[in-house]
């Protein structure tokens, strides 16, 4: 299992219990472990993690998610964060994950390269960009320091010590060469045709596709929780996390 730094459990639980708002367990300690929010709110995620989890097997299709977003939109950041991270972490043996920072951005070409315009300025410009690279050029995991990114209060200028802390194996010399040169600018251009060809067409972000489907329905569910949506839509055999043996994380009850 992937361990989840101690740094980023603290900012997740931070930013599951509110911006700026007293961190506090209401839970009875029995309940600890019956589900991710109620781990995260008494700050016992990991504890929860390692009583729960055995190594599982892949016996079926990963369940694929993609998610569409922009590096400044609140609301991406904070399914990120408080949701999509996680889950990643809990459940990365039978998830797809893919990313596609671009959004509600527009392109031009100017007859030598594409021009991107952010629907939150130049700066969500740039963290799209970095987040492009870092997904395109890093063998490990890029997902940790985008997160770290999103996490931060400002994720453009947090971005240099999330990918020396997360990525250092990639540099951040080597990155920006790709963010300021003609790989960066292909690749966002083609997270744009991939935008560009979604169907149902986006009309807000982040917007979420699960196994090729968007539906209002799985947009909910998965922003309400996504843990035990994976858990439900995976077809194989289940993860101790989805319902293994002794204390586990309750299952999704469709409404």
């Amino acid at each position: 299992m992937k361990a989840l730094p101690l740094l980023l459990l603290a900012v997740w639980g931070n930013l599951s219990s509110g911006s700026g708002a007293e961190f506090r367990c209401a839970h009875s300690p029995s309940t600890w472990c019956s589900s991710v929010e109620a781990a995260v709110q008494c700050g016992v995620l990991q504890q929860c993690l390692e009583a729960n989890y055995t190594q599982s097997r892949q016996t079926a299709d990963p369940v694929k998610i993609e998610l569409y977003y922009e590096s400044l939109c609140p609301g991406c950041r904070n399914f990120i964060t408080s949701m999509l991270y996680p889950t990643s972490v809990l459940l990365g043996d039978i998830m797809d994950l893919t990313l596609v920072p671009y959004g509600n951005a527009q392109e031009s070409f100017d007859g030598d390269k594409y021009i991107f315009k952010c629907q939150h300025g130049v700066d969500e410009c740039v963290g799209n960009m970095i987040e492009a690279c870092l997904l395109n050029l890093t063998n490990s995991d890029p997902f940790l320091p985008i997160f770290c990114m999103e996490a931060s209060n400002d994720p453009v200028k947090a971005a240099q010590l999330c990918v020396d802390l997360f990525s250092p194996q990639l540099g951040w010399e080597r990155l920006m060469k790709c963010v300021n040169g003609d790989l960066g600018n292909q690749i966002m251009h083609q997270n744009a045709l991939k935008t560009q060809a979604l169907k149902p067409p986006h009309n807000y972000v982040p917007w979420i596709v699960i196994n090729g489907v968007h539906t209002e329905d799985l947009q909910d569910k998965a922003f309400d929780a996504l843990v035990p949506l994976v858990c439900d839509m995976y077809k194989g055999e289940k993860p101790a996390i989805c319902g293994g043996k002794g204390r586990r994380f309750k299952s999704y009850s469709h409404k």
